[in-house]
């Protein structure tokens, strides 16, 4: 069996189509059947590794290596399962693709075109993601706005898709802005039925359509919308703005997408089985403790750029019990203002990775405060980088102690770039992706939360801790608590004796899971819960 479920989206972007595809995906996977998310980027780059974080956020790894949008990272953490490649394409993937072909002769005699070139490669890769991941219904998200010109040529692709198969194994859901105008409190739907009249001038009617809204919808306004849109009214389906996105499966459930879906798909209408995904919202809800964890990095203002690290606290939070409330804390404006006026008050610290030399120093002085201070600290990759560098400068008194990133004439480059690295020239693509395996050292807190000597963990970087110095920095107190299978490159760092201090070179939150959080969050949270307890007793006394 093969289904296909089309999401595209109408009005405006950032309506959250990313949520409804992997909400969809969810459903079905919870009803027994073996489901496919993948995700259409229109952009012409062949992947999202060059993006700046500013204008798209986050770039999400798979674990065989490809850098990819952030709605790659939410289908993983609802579906609970390891995406690949296949889960993303892009308009620079494709021409790529065809354009290699057309270099060796696959077209000879052929005038190369849009249609069928294009369009036929778009319809062989989203065939390539279900055959891949052995499933029986695909969820496709096609990102942008009906309208696009980039959209055009995978929106011709579905319409032919939709046109080739038989008419139960497509179904389209369009995502559309239902706006409430608060001087005539009116919420009204002709942003809705232009953007479906757009749809239908490409050729695709839309089966559903789900309306985000930010106020209950009236019958008699999804009456309007199911007349002029030309769908069931069952099928005008509500979505309401929502504390968490973990809401959205068991809302859009309750009002009926899943049974709009599979009717259209002529599929037995079933009950998902939701029972722990409502148990840990209803965690999310009501946590017994509450601790403040500050995160220090240099894209505090746009936090989509960190929502892997987001998430990865509600997650951990969701099944410890305890509410993660972040303070996103600049790198600048620490080293402005001094590490205690911005640290003082969290209890616990999170440096996230990221490249380039802004705001270095003011991330090496937050290290410096907690180490000193017994505020847990959690490093991820330049966060592991960082808390190398601060102990090198300040425990084994190499001042000019630094990574070759920043400073690649520094007398003691204790962080440097990965052999392998040094006759890179492209930049997409080209750092060390992907899941790499590594082993524990036991007694140390990484075995402790992992619970297991050998781990696998993914990582996006091209520097790395410096061999020549790991004697000296062992004989000063760090602990090289996990190292690659054969122990020649470090992966994760600990100070014994500390609360919590932890940096790691890879992403481990890349790997969190709604139902599976990541070991190392959790850890870290526990002991942030456990510092915030003693700080209170302290207080009290």
């Amino acid at each position: 069996m093969r289904k296909y479920v089309f999401v595209t989206g109408g009005v405006l972007s950032g309506l959250g189509k990313g949520v409804v595809a992997a909400s969809i995906g969810l459903l079905f996977k919870l009803q027994g059947y073996r489901v496919s998310l993948q995700k259409i980027d229109p952009y012409v780059n062949v992947d999202a590794g060059t993006m700046n974080p500013y204008e798209h956020g986050e770039v999400f790894v798979t674990h065989d290596g490809k850098e990819t949008d952030l709605d790659v990272g939410r289908y993983e953490r609802f579906l609970n399962e390891r995406l690949s490649a296949a889960n993303y394409m892009t308009t620079g993937q494709v021409y790529w693709n065809v354009i290699r072909q057309e270099r060796v002769g696959a077209f000879l005699g052929k005038t190369v075109q849009v249609i069928p070139h294009i369009t036929d490669e778009i319809k062989r890769l989203i065939r390539l993601a279900l055959e891949e991941n052995d499933a029986e219904i695909g969820v496709i998200e096609v990102g942008g706005t009906v309208g696009d010109i980039e959209s055009l040529p995978f929106l011709e692709a579905l319409r032919q898709m939709k046109d080739e198969l038989p008419r139960e194994d497509t179904f389209f859901v369009h995502l559309t802005l239902l706006p409430h105008l608060s001087t005539s409190d009116e919420i009204k739907t002709k942003p809705t039925q232009h953007s479906v009249k757009e749809l239908r001038g490409i050729g695709i009617q839309p089966n559903a359509i789900v309306a985000r809204t930010e106020c209950p919808v009236p019958d008699a306004v999804k009456a309007k919308i199911a007349l002029f849109c030309d769908v069931p009214r069952d099928n005008v389906i509500e979505d309401p703005d929502l504390p968490s996105s973990y809401y959205a499966p068991l809302r859009l459930h309750e009002n009926g997408l899943t049974k709009a879906i599979s009717t259209g798909l002529h599929l037995p209408v079933r009950e998902p089985d939701l029972q722990r995904w409502q148990d840990l919202v209803r965690a999310i809800e009501v946590p017994k403790d509450r601790v403040r964890i500050g995160i220090v990095g240099k894209y505090v203002e746009l936090k989509d750029s960190y929502i892997s690290i987001r998430e990865a606290f509600l997650h951990a939070g969701a099944h410890e019990g305890i509410a993660v409330d972040t303070e996103w804390i600049s790198s600048e404006h620490i080293a402005r203002d001094g590490a205690e006026t911005h640290l003082k008050d969290i209890d616990g610290l999170l440096i996230p990775g990221g490249f380039g030399d802004r705001g270095v120093e003011g991330k090496i002085d937050a290290v410096e405060y907690v180490r000193t201070h017994g505020v847990p600290y959690f490093g991820l990759c330049l966060g592991m980088e960082c808390a190398v560098i601060e102990f090198a400068r300040h425990v084994l008194g190499l001042p000019k102690a630094n990574s070759t990133e920043f400073s690649p004439d520094t007398p003691d480059p204790v962080i440097a770039l990965l052999e392998d690295q040094k006759r890179v020239v492209q930049k997409g693509g080209t750092m060390r992706l992907g899941a790499y395996e590594a082993k524990l050292r036991a007694g140390t807190i990484s075995r402790e939360c992992y619970g297991r000597e050998a781990i696998e963990e993914r990582h996006r970087h091209r520097f790395e801790f410096n061999p020549d110095y790991r004697e000296r920095f062992e004989k000063a107190g760090m602990q090289i608590a996990g190292t690659s299978p054969g122990g020649e490159l470090v992966e994760i760092i600990e100070l014994p004796g500390h609360p919590w201090f932890v940096g790691v070179q890879f992403h481990p939150e890349f790997t969190s899971r709604f139902l599976a959080p990541h070991p190392l969050f959790r850890g870290f949270i526990r002991s942030c819960r456990e510092r915030r307890r003693s700080s209170s007793s302290l207080r009290a006394s």
